[in-house]
């Protein structure tokens, strides 16, 4: 077993040796700048285009729908910001879940505090979208984004049946997908969405590369102002080292993703079985509608920081939920939203596997949560084993 195992796969993912060896060249020989029209730029500009393209096929979109940004959070940015703009004739506000990644809650703020009408449709205890909250707020609408898979409780939307519903109704949409891609298998034009945010370092590539869809009949703004880079959309020099490994690590992620989910939903199995039979524990969301990756916990009566802490002491890496929001105090507006209530949502850690996960790992892992949670319940002054 290694000497720190790692289960905070959500936040972040190691890179994998091939996908460092496919950017190195990048790095040390080819490394000219795409724009320039010499032969030391003009193959960095075709290596940029062969990556687009191979994306694009992993996704079943086409190479001139993939625009390279810095990763999700920028491309959340640009698509519901851009998004409403581009819209500004059209009647409507900007809609929203209330469990979404804080790049496009923000956005959301941002959008209000700039006088546009924001709407937030509930969801259901599993993390699924209210239906019937949602179709009450789609008329208001001019542009919606629903995350594709939450970061906290691993929930998978009906991104196909929500993105037919906005087409129905001519509303533009977009999915924050940076849990999903490499993880599930996505046709693009299947699930008819308008544009699609994917981030590299949440399937084993570099951090710092990221993309967005835009559908070819979707004409919206730039984000960054400045050079001609990817058809005077997104200015700034591109970083080609990452998205050559982007490229690679989504490749392999896709070769791979039938055997490693596989493989997780077996660590999913044991893990869910195991933890259930703490007292008082709780798994938060529904096994059945979401990514086995991500598991999120609840055990009553101690801080899911101390878990954390106690974790770390055991060399194992895990977290309360989103990176984003590892320094606040307030807590988790997912599990609040699900309906898990304000002390237990405290109580949460989230484990979130990868590719180097091994079981062994997984069996240490659940060991060593039993024996925090005994210890610190044992030091809880709010705890009673006769609960």
């Amino acid at each position: 077993m290694r000497d720190i195992i790692y289960a905070d796969n959500a936040a972040t993912t190691p890179i994998l040796p091939e996908v460092l060896d496919a950017m190195m060249p990048f790095m040390k020989e080819d490394y000219g700048n795409a724009s320039s029209i010499y032969s030391f730029g003009r193959k960095c500009r075709s290596k940029i285009e062969e990556c687009r393209e191979i994306i694009a096929n992993c996704l079943k979109a086409k190479p001139k729908e993939i625009y390279f940004t810095s990763g999700g959070s920028e491309s959340n940015n640009w698509a519901v910001k851009k998004g409403i703009e581009i819209r500004q004739e059209i009647k409507g506000g900007f809609l929203t879940s209330c469990i979404e990644h804080h790049s496009v809650l923000n956005c959301a703020k941002v959008l209000e505090n700039n006088g546009h009408d924001v709407y937030y449709t509930k969801v259901c205890k599993d993390g699924i979208i209210d239906f019937e909250d949602f179709n009450k707020n789609i008329n208001n609408a001019k542009l919606v984004s629903i995350i594709f898979v939450n970061n906290e409780i691993g929930a998978v939307q009906p991104i196909e049946e929500i993105a037919n519903i906005c087409k129905k109704h001519g509303i533009l949409f977009h999915t924050d997908a940076v849990q999903a891609v490499g993880h599930i298998d996505i046709d693009i034009k299947k699930l008819n969405v308008d544009m699609l945010s994917f981030s590299s370092h949440k399937f084993n590539g570099p951090k710092g590369i990221g993309g967005l869809y835009i559908e070819e009949n979707v004409k919206i703004g730039a984000f960054m102002d400045g050079g001609s880079q990817e058809k005077k959309l997104r200015a700034g020099t591109e970083n080609v080292a990452a998205i050559v490994g982007m490229t690679k690590a989504l490749e392999i992620s896709i070769k791979n993703m039938e055997k490693e989910n596989e493989k997780l939903n077996k660590f999913q199995e044991y893990i869910v079985t195991n933890l259930l039979k703490i007292k008082k524990s709780k798994l938060n969301g529904n096994i059945n509608k979401k990514i086995p990756n991500i598991l999120n916990f609840s055990f009553e009566g101690i801080e899911g920081e101390g878990i954390v802490l106690h974790l770390d002491n055991n060399k194992i890496m895990a977290s309360t939920g989103s990176a984003c929001t590892s320094e606040s105090l307030e807590p988790s507006h997912v599990l609040l939203s699900i309906g898990v209530g304000a002390s237990l949502a405290h109580s949460s850690v989230r484990l979130s596997l990868g590719v180097n996960n091994t079981f062994e790992e997984v069996k240490y892992i659940v060991s060593k949560i039993n024996e925090i949670v005994k210890k610190l319940r044992k030091m809880s002054p709010v705890w009673n084993d006769e609960i």
